[in-house]
């Protein structure tokens, strides 16, 4: 079997590749080819991911967004990470069927937990009673974990996530690649970079100040890309999505609430949002919205209520879902798509003084719904340094105390994505230096899954359709 590497660029598009990715430039121009993927919706990160490693749908694999309202528990829970969330076999799984010998390393891909991989890696910081949160990852077999932040450092979670995101993250999962395939040789590695999508949320795609992440990440692919042509391996280079320009924060929970339909508990005069008695809620995420609703005779009111709200473009409800093959059962019974300039914020509260502590902080698996304000800081905030420096001793001598440097400005962000861009220029790219292999006509995300096994040499029962010649990017 054809030793094969992905390497996901999350961010990136053909209209970033230039003068700012001489590497990528030239090794896409001269070495590679590719082509646009037509994204999966909701085109976040889960989902993606799921529908590449699967080659089903969201219909099909259960993982209809980052996040979404887990029905038997009453409760909303974004970025879990045991890979039997997945409802699909996997690529690695068709490929170890086709040959036992086959080896796969994953490297920081989602749902990475108690999956069938050979050798794994991913972000798993350590919460300590105190309230800590200490950086740290979790591997298969567990010995790569000591053997990994002996050599490269602790994960930078830090840098992962968060106000501090920097290519650093990036460099390290990178790093890690190479000493795991050093060790272990596997025949297919699948790597996440980060980087982009970090500023290119914050700024958005037409901040100048993009052009140093570009550079920045450029490097890191140089790196990679060429270790692994050093060892014969096939590459392929893809995103999950692009990322486009907003300059709308759109508050369904709020419009909700005003409307009776949201229900709170109050903890020392802050507000929680109690999903289990609400009569209706959205679970926000990015440029679209699952919004649940408790008795579904109410489903038409609910559905003319949103529709009114500036900034959504669409609402799907029943059936409907299914026009991007997303009527799964953990879909809400209606699903809300923004506006092209628009993205959904979490905000259930009213007035900023009775947001609930952890609105301020940067908390992934607390928010009912995802929250792009954690990559700043709050601008009103003044000697920040020496604040953060407080808040830490305070930590490191045990005492609790909130990291609480998060504005609740929504308007902050510059970038977001989910919906269908209209333009291709926006859709995620799959370079590969397989030429022979990327379809003439384009890609489905359903596709890629078929191309990896291709690139790994894998004869399957029903072979994609004939591909004739390379495409350009964006045809």
């Amino acid at each position: 079997m054809q030793k094969t590497v992905v390497i996901n660029v999350v961010g990136l598009t053909q209209s970033l590749i230039g003068n700012h990715t001489p590497f990528l430039a030239e090794w896409s121009s001269h070495k590679a080819n590719g082509a646009a993927i037509h994204p999966v919706f909701p085109a976040v990160t889960c989902t993606a991911q799921a529908t590449y490693l699967t080659g089903k749908t969201p219909l099909e694999h259960g993982i209809v967004g980052n996040g979404w309202y887990f029905r038997d528990e009453c409760e909303i829970k974004f970025w879990r990470q045991s890979n039997k969330l997945v409802q699909a076999d996997k690529v690695w799984e068709a490929a170890k069927k086709a040959d036992p010998s086959f080896t796969c390393a994953n490297m920081c891909w989602w749902y990475n937990m108690y999956s069938s991989v050979d050798y794994a890696v991913t972000p798993r910081p350590q919460y300590l009673a105190d309230g800590r949160k200490l950086p740290d990852c979790y591997t298969h077999p567990a010995s790569l974990r000591d053997t990994l932040q002996q050599k490269l450092g602790t994960f930078p979670l830090f840098s992962y996530w968060g106000p501090k995101t920097s290519i650093k993250s990036s460099k390290w999962i990178a790093n890690a690649s190479i000493l795991t395939d050093e060790l272990y040789d596997p025949t297919l590695t699948l790597i996440y970079l980060p980087h982009l999508d970090y500023n290119l949320q914050r700024l958005g795609p037409g901040n100048p100040r993009i052009a140093t992440d570009l550079h920045e990440i450029d490097t890191v692919c140089a790196k990679l890309i060429t270790y692994y042509e050093s060892r014969g391996a096939n590459i392929i280079v893809l995103s999950e999505y692009g990322i486009s320009a907003v300059n709308q924060a759109v508050h369904l929970n709020r419009t909700l609430r005003e409307h009776g339909l949201i229900a709170l508990r109050e903890e020392r005069g802050l507000e929680l949002l109690d999903a289990g008695a609400s009569e209706a809620f959205a679970v926000a995420d990015h440029q679209v919205a699952h919004i649940y609703i408790k008795d579904k005779n109410r489903e038409g009111e609910v559905k003319r209520l949103i529709e009114q709200v500036p900034g959504v473009g669409e609402v799907l409800a029943g059936s409907e879902r299914n026009k991007y093959s997303l009527g799964h059962e953990r879909c809400g019974e209606l699903v809300a798509v923004a506006s092209k300039n628009a993205w959904f914020t979490y905000y259930y509260w009213l007035d900023d003084k009775k947001a609930p502590d952890f609105a301020r902080t940067v908390e992934i698996h607390k928010k009912p719904g995802y929250d792009p304000v954690e990559m700043f800081v709050d601008p009103k905030i003044k000697f920040l340094l020496p604040l953060v420096a407080a808040k830490l001793l305070k930590k490191k001598l045990g005492l609790r105390t909130l990291m609480d440097i998060i504005p609740l400005d929504a308007t902050l962000v510059r970038g977001s994505h989910g919906r269908i861009p209209e333009e291709k220029e926006e859709w995620p790219v799959f370079l590969s230096n397989k030429s022979e292999l990327v379809p003439f006509t384009g890609i489905q995300a359903t596709d890629v899954y078929d191309l990896i096994l291709q690139h790994l040499g894998v004869k399957q029962e029903q072979e994609v359709k004939s591909k004739h010649q390379a495409s350009p990017l964006i045809s």
